[in-house]
Parts: structure tokens; sequence; C-alpha cells
């Protein structure tokens, strides 16, 4: 099973508990600075390891909660998978927690738990109150159906419960896309001593290695990943999902800040004007006026600009979406998709949040006309929809995308010609860029597992397919596998897949050691000793005695009569040959023997060898010879 990793965030008011809930789940007290030691608030986002194992990873984000520190509690959300919304039970739910929870749904966060802390300050009725309470509060929202987990994190109580419903939680969800262009906006920018300038920040999508070339957009500026780490362990890769600081090469800090976005691609958009829906909180306190100053908070960036409407002048109550435009002061980087927070600068207030529709926004006329087109462009072009459809689910068959896209069957057929679009098994569509995407993973897993295992055929074909099978349907997987192997990318001998051009070796290191044990099993002729004892006089370790026994196998350098003797394959076709020679259409075991002056400790294994080789049919008391 492919591994999969997510950020979980610790939101709610501050003083309710959600340091000292991530400290009680993972032993790391994320309070590092000495002024939040001294105010015991937390000011800059908090990083924490909570969970691993083979199949996923979580981290833990505790975001500040005073209002003086939202742009960090914003910038730490927006990477998340799951929030844990930390009520305290003494105080129920505060100005804090109303506005986080606006903003977790602004940002477009469907997974969370209910988290009531310091329950053993109160009594259990005052708990059922503030239960009322916070039911009211999410009453509408998609935290409705949230559970709740009552803890207590100087005395553990309930931790346990809340890490396993977290876990269970997160392993039940996918992760993100890990095979796009790499993006990771960056909300830590320091250095250390020795080593250079240091970015931090959730990875949204795609994956990062060391030696990678990347750019910090949208200067454009271009950078060598030189180190990675993962939770302070050094690692080769970060995936989507995970926390990462990667030490870059080629830049100062001083030429990096906040906000900043780490890419891989030149494909993504840099922009000072946005088309976007926003939603606007429901208890608006000041009217929202025609080209007003607004502060935009988009991944970890903080952007003034303005707010520009097409259909009104003055915005006050509002419960639908709204599509209007952001006019921004400074370029940032987004594609459609992103989710963002609006601002009011002075008073400071959160107005709204929403979605782009398209970085890449033009002037328009005010008027019917422009929301028009605009609602167009928000439900996307027919190829637009058809490719979000298949990116999504990876491989459809015409009528799932009907329903999907809401096109019609002539209007799908005729944008399907498209050659971006591949039928495959003569009834599913996919992406070819998906199809170049997979061909490129599974090239990197047979390499992978061929510089591990050189000794073997290739990889399993099933053992394959199914570490890739928990994103990617199986009929898609076995196309682009055939198609490789059709287009000479892969090969496949029996069930084992292995890269076109790839030949099975002993490692360099061991090839010395390796002759040396068939030149001392070939001396020992028939009267050999355990096969163990040979590798264990070469000095070839236990680990790689199977792979090592099945390769000379299969080179037919060794004959294996079973898992203690063998022979060296010239000795075993010379004796085959002599008995062959010495015998008539068929002979006993004590006629074997003394041809080939062999006790009965050899004789059987020897025989048995030729029956299963096919040399021979056992009949009776007799082997009978097969042309």
């Amino acid at each position: 099973m492919e591994k999969r990793y997510f950020t979980i965030g610790m939101a709610g008011h501050i003083d309710h508990g959600k340091t000292s809930l991530t400290k009680a789940l993972t032993n790391v007290d994320t309070d590092r600075l000495k002024e939040e030691k001294e105010r015991q608030i937390s000011i800059e986002l908090g990083f924490a390891p909570l969970f691993e194992d083979d199949e996923i990873q979580i981290s833990v984000i505790d975001v500040p909660g005073h209002e003086r520190f939202i742009r960090q509690m914003i910038a730490g959300v927006a990477g998340i998978d799951l929030v844990v919304l930390v009520v305290a039970a003494d105080e129920g739910v505060m100005p804090q927690t109303s506005e986080h929870l606006e903003i977790l749904r602004f940002l477009g966060i469907k997974n969370g738990i209910i988290a009531i802390t310091k329950m053993d300050r109160v009594e259990e009725e005052f708990i059922e109150l503030v239960k009322d309470d916070i039911l009211a509060e999410l009453a509408g929202t998609v935290f409705e159906e949230a559970p709740f987990v009552l803890v207590d994190s100087l005395s553990n109580k309930g931790i346990e419960k809340i890490k396993e419903l977290i876990i269970k939680t997160l392993k039940a969800k996918e992760m993100r896309d890990v095979k796009g262009a790499f993006r990771l906006p960056i909300d830590q920018v320091f250095t250390v001593k020795g080593q250079g300038t240091v970015v931090r920040g959730t990875v949204y999508e795609g994956t990062v290695e060391e030696g990678q070339t990347l750019k910090i957009m949208p200067a454009g500026l271009e950078v060598k990943a030189r180190q990675i780490q993962v939770h302070h362990q050094p690692a080769q890769k970060a995936f989507a999902g995970q926390r990462a600081a990667i030490n870059l090469s080629g830049v100062a800090k001083e030429d990096i800040e906040r906000g900043d976005v780490l890419v891989s691609s030149e494909h993504f958009i840099v922009s000072k004007t946005l088309d976007v829906a926003i939603r606007v909180v429901e208890d608006l306190e000041h009217i929202v006026k025609q080209r007003m100053p607004i502060k935009l908070h988009i991944g970890t960036s903080e952007v003034m600009g303005r707010i520009v409407f097409f259909d009104r002048n003055v915005l006050e109550e509002e419960t639908g979406e709204i599509l209007c435009q952001l006019r921004l002061e400074e370029e940032i980087l987004t594609k459609r998709g992103d989710r963002f927070i609006l601002r009011r600068p002075s008073p400071a207030e959160t107005i709204g949040g929403g979605w782009v529709i398209d970085p890449r926004g033009d002037k328009y006329k005010f008027g019917n006309q422009t929301i028009e087109e605009l609602g167009k462009k928000k439900a996307g072009t027919p190829k637009e929809r058809i490719y979000a459809a298949l990116m999504e689910a990876k491989s459809l068959p015409i009528t799932e995308l009907i329903k999907r896209t809401a096109l019609d069957q002539e209007t799908l057929t005729e944008h399907l010609k498209d050659e971006e679009f591949i039928l495959y098994n003569s009834k599913e569509f996919t992406l070819k860029t998906l199809i170049h995407s997979i061909e490129e993973d599974i090239y990197d897993r047979l390499q992978d597992y061929q510089q591990r295992y050189p000794m073997k055929s290739g990889l399993n074909k099933a053992e394959l397919l199914q570490t890739m099978q928990k994103r990617l349907p199986k009929t898609l997987l076995e196309f682009v596998l055939e198609n490789g192997i059709h287009n000479g990318v892969f090969n496949r001998k029996e069930q084992f897949v292995s890269i076109l051009g790839f030949v099975p070796h002993v490692p360099k290191n061991w090839q010395r050691r390796t002759e040396n044990m068939l030149e001392a099993l070939k001396n020992d002729g028939l009267r050999v000793r355990n096969l163990k004892d040979y590798f264990a006089a070469a000095g070839i370790p236990e680990s790689l005695e199977v792979d090592l026994k099945r390769f000379l196998e299969d080179e037919k350098w060794i004959v294996a009569l079973d898992d203690q003797i063998a022979y060296a394959g010239e000795v075993f076709n010379g004796a085959v040959e002599k008995l062959r020679n010495g015998t008539g259409s068929d002979f006993e075991v004590g006629q074997a023997k003394d041809i080939l002056d062999l006790s009965r400790k050899y004789m059987i294994p020897f025989l048995e060898k030729l029956d299963s080789m096919g040399f021979t049919n056992r009949v009776e008391n007799k082997r009978v010879w097969k042309n």
C-alpha cells in the first residue's frame, strides 16, 4: 500500500488548550519562542509529528488563537486535511472560536473533530451545556456532524481516544495529489549556521526530492533543494500533505519572505487580477463598498488589494455566492480552485472567503453580461469540466462523464475527440497527461526495485499494481503497463515486470565473493557440503542468500537438489551425461550409485531432481530416460 501523508490543525480561541493538547498528543511543546513562553500564548505556527506507521504519517499544526495573529492562523489552516476545533469546557464558544469556524468554512475544510478541553475543571452538567453551545454554533456548517471528544491534557484523559479517532478518520481519507507539479507555500524562512537558507511549509501538492531545481515565486528565483527534513529527520523526498523544511542553495534569506511559493513547474500562474467567487460572513458588521481596500489571505500570502463588483456597488448581507474580482497590489502565485480569506484592514474583521475561478482576470464592464460570463467561467468550459472530472476520477465511461460534467452526449462526444483525452478498453476515457504520469510512476517504482533487488527478474506485476490501486483504477494501471510494454518502455518475463534493457545481475560489491563461492562448489564436485557453508565461507551475508540462490538457479550456474544441497551447473550436467552414457533406457538406484559413486544422501535428491526437470520418469523401482 502506498504511504499517505496528512497534516491536521488545532484551531480555537486563545487559552483554550490547543498547545497543551498538541503536547499531550505528540510530547512536543510547539511554543518555541521566548515571547511565547513569557506571555503563554502562541504567536507563530507550531509543528509536531503525531503518528506514523507503514500506511500513514500525520503531522500537527498548532495555530495561534489570538485575533492579532489571525494571519498566522490562516496560513496554518490553509494547508490542513483535518481540523481539531478546541473549546474549553470552562468557557465554551468564544469570539475566536466562531471566527476560526468561519475561516475553516471558507477554506473548504470538511473533516473536523471537536475537542472539549479542561474537562476536569467543571462539573459534568456544565459540559453538557458546553456541548449544546457548540452544537448551536455548528448548526448548518460542515462540522455539525463532527464527533465530540472530552479531554484533559494535564491528566491525559481522552488523549488516546482523540488520537485513535484522528488516525481512523485520516486512514479513510484520500491523500493530496503527489504526482502533480510540486507546490509549497512558504510560512517560515530562517538560516542555519553552516547550511544557509531554509524554508518551511506544508507541501500542497506534488513531490520534491534532494537535488531538484526549483523556483521561488512570484520573483522567479531559481534554487536547488540541497537538503530536505521532515520533523527534523533527513529525507530524500517530501510528499503532498507533509510538513517539510528545505535547505536551499542559490538564494539568501533576505530574498524570500512568508507568502512566497516554492514550485517545480513553469505552469503555475503569477497574477495581480483574480476572478473569484466569494461568500460573506453571516453577521457582517460593516458595509463592503465597491473598490474598497481588502486584505487577501491565500496559501501563506497576505496581500493588499481592492474588491471590484460587477452587479452592485454595496454589499451588506448576502447568503449566496458573489462573482467578482480582486485587484491586488502585488503579484501572487495561484491556480483555479485555490481557497482564500478576505479581511478588512480597518476596522479589522473577516469579510468572507471563496475560491479562485481564474487567476488571469481581465478588465470587464459593469453589468449582467460580465456576471453571465463569469458564471460560465465558474462552471468551466466543456473541456475544463471533462478534464476536471477525469483528474478526480482518473478514468470514466461516457455515461458517468455525462453525469459529472452535466454536458449532453453530443457535446461531450465532440470534445472527447481532443487528443488530450484517451479512450481505452473501448469504453473508458482517461487523460494523456495522466497516462504519462502513471508510466513515470511505474518506471520510478521499477527502477527503485531493481536497484534494491538487482538479482531478481523484476517486480511481480500483481504486487506492483496492488501498491498503486489505492488511488488509481486497476483497469487503467493495466492499460498503462501493457501500453508501456508495447512501446518498449517496460519488459515482462512471466509474472515479473522490469524496465526494458534491465538484466538481473550480482551486485558489483558481491561479484568476487560469488565467483569464489561457485569455484569452491565446482571443486567439491558431487560430494558437496551444505549450501549455506559455501555462502558463509565466501563471506556472503544471510540477507543475500535467498535472492542469490534464486538468481544462480535462474542463470543455471547452480542446480539445487533441495534447500541444502546444490551442485555447480557444469558438475550437475556432467553427472547427468555420465549416468545416461552408463545406463540403457532405464536404471535402478543401485546402478546410479555405482556409476556416480554417490551415497544415498546425495543419490535420492539427485534422482528426484532428474524427475522434476523432466530427464526421467519413475516407474516402480526404476527410472526411465525420456527422449
